[in-house]
């Protein structure tokens, strides 16, 4: 049975491997682990083993843990659809917000306080139950971000398609970053690639990877 050392040094090993061959340097590619369901103590653990980035997509759980482990100087990023009466509950304890999906997302973080790290989040589906934003309407929420005080938009982040490559999928994502890039030069981050295609994700330019099971194992029964 891995010990989550083990788990974590192999997924480490593996995006060098992936950067390797896609003739980019590891030390560009941001780990999150997404610690969804887990224990505040396996966040702690992980963080002696040299983690700083953690992930979570349910607002009272996020808070919970960030609170808990306020004195290991953390960065939080929260993944999970947002509902606009949470954000700014969201704002107060994470580092960045990868999920803006709407206009009335951004002007509920709208705020005159220090600027908050947000992406885009990408809908490479029909479904709106996926969350994101349609790829056709990118460029018109991001130009409504730009406007908005509080709000330091970093670039672009998306879920791969269930039942498809996901490599054809985080393409698509990398062409609309450059359109992006256009608009906000600075907004260069790609957050994609989970467990299942991080190595898809890095070969397509992902600067932030989003992975949980692989370090973490199995999530405890959420109750």
């Amino acid at each position: 049975m891995t010990t989550l050392e083990d788990r974590l040094a192999s997924v480490r090993a593996s995006i060098a491997d992936a950067a390797r061959d896609a003739e980019r340097n590891p030390a560009e590619i941001t780990t999150i682990v997404v610690t969804k369901f887990q224990p505040a103590s396996l966040v702690a653990e992980l963080a002696g083993l040299g983690v700083r980035d953690f992930g979570e997509n349910r607002h009272q759980e996020a808070q919970a843990k960030a609170a808990a482990l306020a004195d290991l100087d953390l960065t939080w990023h929260f993944v999970g659809q947002l509902q606009s009466k949470k954000a700014r509950q969201v704002r107060a304890y994470a580092s960045v917000i990868h999920s803006v999906d709407r206009p009335s997302l951004v002007e509920a973080l709208r705020s005159d306080e220090a600027s908050v790290d947000t992406l885009v989040q990408v809908n490479l589906t029909p479904d709106p139950a996926r969350g994101g934003v349609q790829p056709d309407e990118v460029e018109q929420l991001v130009e409504q971000m730009l406007g908005t005080p509080g709000l330091r938009l970093r670039g672009l982040m998306a879920v791969a398609p269930l039942g498809e490559p996901a490599r054809p999928a985080f393409a698509r994502v990398r062409l609309l970053s450059e359109r992006v890039r256009v608009m906000a030069p600075d907004a260069t981050w790609l957050s994609m690639g989970m467990t299942e295609d991080f190595r898809e994700a890095i070969l397509e330019g992902a600067t932030h990877l989003r992975i949980g099971t692989a370090i973490t194992g199995n999530r405890p029964d959420a109750g």
